[in-house]
């Protein structure tokens, strides 16, 4: 008998991400399991959120057309369709960025008592901050990470910034918006000269940006999970990139592999697995939580968690489900019967 009936797929977001976020949260809708549960899709952004298809248990999926979407009342989590009231249940967020990822839906929905997929409010806010949870990661046995700084937008002289920065860490770096995903605002920069403006450029992403020793290796991920008994670890991803690293455009755009299982020796495919488990366990993830790493020459280097992480068809965690042989709406059912 599932905990729940009434399922709301939230996606869209107030960020550059939205656009992959609609697809994820599409992805995820059409392959919950529809004998079981009632599925609403919520598209939500700058506090606008809409109805846009519903499915009932076994039942079509029925569209609302753009203009004539109900609107979702935020005070207590519910839609009025055809004149009846829905109360969703469970939210299955799938907001990539802002605010599905920086821990505001997930306290909008702890201040309601409502149970969604993923990590809680406060392991979203830590997680998503780059640079606090590079700070955060620097405590769990066998997680390198690599040499970094940070810089706020306001009040910062950038210039000097830059060239201090090269000076202690030197080159190549990686700019990153310290808030944000699917490689927006992102740039190597392999020439001292190029590191202000791409520390300027990564501001039109966030207030903060991390800058970061470039570390030479084989870049691989992994997807966790708790599956209510035990933490488990799916298959890992190795990326191979046709560009110089995993922008948006490898990552989108079919400039990249992603090869599942990795083509890597079974102890290191143990050790990704096992730092990806202890990670989960030190930050008190739920849901389903991919972590990202390079694997140099002198051991494994943590990138970043992802809590909220990409469910299209052609997705890393998709991929990953698929190798280790499991049935997608089932995974996706025991993550909802298990957050």
């Amino acid at each position: 008998m599932s905990r729940f009936k009434t399922i709301a797929v939230i996606y869209g977001s107030d960020s550059s991400e939205w656009e992959v976020s609609c697809r994820s949260g599409e992805f995820t809708a059409s392959r919950i399991d529809g004998s079981i549960y009632d599925v609403y899709e919520v598209f939500a952004r700058f506090g606008k959120w809409e109805l846009v298809a519903m499915r009932r248990s076994n039942s079509m999926r029925v569209p609302f057309p753009e203009g004539s979407r109900p609107e979702v009342d935020k005070t207590d989590f519910s839609v009025t369709v055809l004149g009846s009231k829905v109360k969703f249940d469970y939210a299955y967020i799938m907001q990539h960025g802002v605010p599905g990822e920086t821990g505001q839906i997930q306290g909008y929905l702890e201040m309601l008592g409502i149970p969604f997929s993923g990590c809680g409010s406060y392991v979203s806010a830590v997680a998503f901050d780059k640079y606090s949870c590079k700070r955060y990661m620097g405590e769990v046995e066998g997680v390198r990470l690599a040499p970094s700084t940070f810089i706020r937008k306001d009040g910062e002289d950038v210039d000097g910034f830059a060239d201090r920065t090269v000076a202690s860490l030197g080159l190549p770096l990686f700019v990153k918006p310290t808030n944000g995903g699917s490689s927006f605002g992102i740039t190597k920069v392999t020439e001292a000269s190029a590191l202000a403006d791409a520390i300027r450029f990564a501001f039109s992403e966030s207030d903060t940006v991390l800058v970061e020793k470039g570390i030479s290796g084989r870049e691989l991920t992994c997807a966790v999970y708790f599956d209510g008994t035990a933490v488990k670890a799916l298959p890992v991803i190795e990326i191979v990139t046709d560009n110089d690293y995993f922008d948006y455009d490898a990552k989108y755009n079919g400039y990249s592999r992603e090869i599942c299982p990795a083509p890597i020796p079974d102890g290191m495919a143990d050790e990704v697995r096992e730092a990806s488990a202890r990670i989960y366990r030190r930050l008190g993830c739920r849901g389903v939580v991919r972590m990202d790493y390079i694997r140099g020459e002198d051991g494994l280097y943590f990138l970043e968690v992802n809590t909220i992480p990409g469910m299209t068809s052609a997705s890393l965690v998709p991929k990953m489900v698929r190798t280790a042989g499991i049935d997608i709406t089932d995974f996706l059912t025991t993550i909802i019967e298990n957050s």
